[in-house]
């Protein structure tokens, strides 16, 4: 029982080294002569509630390195160097968004 108690601990710690910290993502592929913006949804769907527009060049950190169909969860940033996991969070419609790379 000893055994299986310390290889579980070490499970528990394994997994904590490799929590998931988040991409980051820029709105894009908006019309701008439409409306220009993306919707933050409170749901992975076209019917949930609308929690803000997201305009042209918002900055976003996925919160699961997934998505779910074609949509992704994300927290809003203020900046590109804002890490701190603050922001508004819901859902964007995948093909509204690109991944910033280093």
């Amino acid at each position: 029982m000893k055994r299986f108690s310390l290889a579980l601990a070490a499970m528990g710690f394994a997994t904590a080294a490799l929590a998931y910290d988040g991409e980051q993502y820029v709105t894009c592929n908006l019309d701008p002569n439409g409306d220009n913006w993306v919707a933050l949804k409170a749901a992975p769907d076209l019917g949930s509630q609308r929690l803000m527009k997201l305009g042209p060049g918002t900055f976003l950190i996925t919160m699961e390195p997934y998505a779910k169909g074609k949509w992704r969860q994300v927290i809003v940033q203020k900046d590109m160097q804002d890490w701190s996991y603050a922001g508004p969070s819901g859902w964007v419609y995948t093909d509204y968004i690109c991944e910033i790379r280093y």
